[in-house]
């Protein structure tokens, strides 16, 4: 077959105009440049630490020991909630041992007026910012809404689904800088909450609107079974604020001298209409991540083990006997006072609660929908079925 002469046109190729030579050339685009250097916003090479470091000798004696108390209870707190599970006084139990540092820093450095919003693992920041340690584990236990009034405490409903909780607390530190009110919300968030889409809508606002908040991303390791690694290529989870605009912050997480420093500067730089920061405090979860969790199925004893010497009640205890500050006697109080709420705990927790059903229709609304009404009427009748049934009367319509 005879090949053709005619030379084949690449159709990608265009044909300039024949008069491309005459047209002026394209404008240069303006002037651009970033609206905020990045350089101040970046977090520390390494985490931040004071204890064994040069800066311990300036943290102050009255405030490492309340600390360490604080440190203590928490432990405790954690291990009996843990039994309790085991005993059935409680459905589920997600244990903060190792992360007690970061727990009762971020209840420590809060002012009475402000705001701690927690995640599911915080029961026991909840505690250490002064909710009844029952009313704490009421919700963990099955009985009823959040267990505690938030308002009386300053403490938002204990948030199961992850970073839920976020996006409220720049909605109240906003609304708090409206109305004018020296108001700092301090929100708390595990590393597998850093994923989910709350997270990046509370950053976003929070860091548009400037508002007063402080988030603390409790970096434990795992989410859940998924280790770090298989959930971010960031450098550091404190990187990420720089792509919002604020400011982020490393700090070791089982020094709570550290903790307690780097929340402090952000909750003094928020209240001073700085905006929001990032604070990643790196720590270790300890235990698993429930009580119904099997976590030997995705790390090693090693690897437990090696975070355990490095425990934050030891570091602080280390560091007070090495000042002076701490001896036998003061520390076997500290553990004694520990105990004395712990057998309290367990006590109250033995008591069965009693519980109405139609609790679920109060405190929903201020005034019943008309859907809750008819909710309302149908459990009743339905109660009073089953105790007609009984033999047994029905009980008044709690509301």
């Amino acid at each position: 077959m005879k090949k053709s002469s005619t030379p084949v046109r690449d159709p990608a190729r265009k044909t300039p105009p024949a008069d491309a030579a005459d047209r002026a050339p394209a404008p240069a685009p303006p002037p651009w440049q970033v609206a905020t250097d990045p350089a101040p916003l970046l977090p520390d090479e390494r985490p931040f630490r004071v204890l064994g470091t040069p800066a311990e000798a300036a943290a102050d004696p009255a405030l490492l020991l309340r600390l360490y108390a604080d440190l203590v209870r928490g432990r405790r707190f954690n291990t009996q909630a843990t039994a309790l599970t085991r005993q059935g006084r409680l459905a589920v139990y997600p244990s903060s041992a190792g992360q007690e540092a970061c727990e009762v820093a971020a209840a420590a450095v809060l002012a009475d007026r402000d705001w701690l919003f927690p995640s599911y693992r915080d029961s026991l920041a909840a505690v250490a910012r002064g909710v009844d340690p029952v009313e704490a584990l009421t919700l963990l236990r099955g009985d009823r809404h959040t267990g505690y009034d938030p308002y009386r405490y300053r403490v938002a409903p204990l948030s199961t689904p992850l970073a839920t909780q976020l996006p409220h607390a720049v909605g109240l530190a906003h609304a708090a800088r409206i109305k004018g009110d020296d108001v700092v919300a301090l929100a708390l968030v595990g590393d597998g909450g850093t994923s989910e889409g709350d997270f990046h809508e509370a950053m976003n606002f929070a860091a548009v609107w400037r508002a007063p908040v402080v988030f603390l991303v409790q970096n434990n390791g795992f989410a859940i079974s998924v280790p770090l690694a298989k959930q971010s290529a960031a450098p550091t989870l404190a990187h990420k604020a720089v792509g919002y605009g604020m400011p982020g912050r490393l700090v070791d997480g089982n020094d709570v001298a550290a903790v307690h420093t780097v929340l402090d500067e952000a909750l003094r730089r928020a209240r001073t209409g700085g905006g929001p920061t990032l604070v990643e405090a790196v720590t270790y979860r300890v235990d698993a991540h429930t009580n119904a969790d099997d976590a030997t199925r995705y790390r090693d004893d090693e690897e437990v083990e090696a975070w355990r010497a490095y425990d934050p009640v030891r570091l602080l205890e280390a560091a007070l006997r090495g000042r002076g500050l701490l001896d036998d006697g003061e520390v076997a109080r500290v553990a004694a006072d520990a105990e004395d709420m712990a057998a309290r705990l367990r006590e109250r927790m033995n008591t069965d609660p009693v519980l109405d059903p139609m609790d679920l229709f109060a405190q929903v609304y201020a005034e019943r929908t008309d859907q809750l009404e008819e909710q309302a009427r149908l459990l009743r009748a339905e109660l009073d079925a089953e105790a007609g049934a009984a033999g047994t009367s029905g009980r008044e319509d709690a509301r």
